[in-house]
């Protein structure tokens, strides 16, 4: 890609942790979901929420990260994301998955050459990160949402 093309980010905090998304993957942003636990999940899924009778797998996006435990408990917001093959936005292998942060803190659209490649970065897992880039002075992780969710999701379905 040049570094002319546009990246647009949705960026959100999770506990210290400053995270973005690509927009594209984004479905909707919404408050916190009330969750019913999935007995056997493991402790990162907080349960399924129902979205206007769509039943959604809402994942603590804390555990997930390796941050600290919101003080809290059911205040922050719940984005609606997409994961799966990345080829076609809403193709049948996509699935809507509920991640929970703290707070949405903006909506950036940078050059694809603004954001650094991904580095190691205390606490946050290299394999997660797509690259770094810079909101005004402070440093957040574009995170790799498949790579984030996707194993989850899979250990999820199979200690049903």
């Amino acid at each position: 890609m040049s570094e002319a093309t546009l990246v647009r980010l949705l960026v959100f905090r999770v506990g210290n942790l400053a995270c973005a998304a690509e927009v594209d993957a984004v479905r909707e942003i919404l408050p916190r979901l009330p969750t019913t636990r999935i007995p056997g999940a493991p402790p990162v899924v907080a349960g399924l929420a129902n979205v206007r009778g769509t039943l959604v797998t809402v994942v603590e996006g804390w555990r997930a990260l390796g941050q600290p435990a919101p003080a809290a408990a059911n205040g922050g917001t719940t984005i609606l994301l997409e994961v799966g093959p990345a080829a076609a936005a809403a193709a049948p292998g996509r699935k809507l998955v509920g991640f929970t942060v703290d707070e949405v803190v903006d909506m950036l659209a940078v050059s694809e050459g603004a954001l650094e490649q991904r580095r190691a970065l205390a606490g946050v897992d290299p394999t997660l990160v797509r690259a770094v880039g810079r909101r005004g002075g402070d440093v957040f992780v574009v995170l790799d949402v498949t790579a984030l969710l996707g194993p989850i999701l899979t250990t999820q379905g199979r200690e049903q």
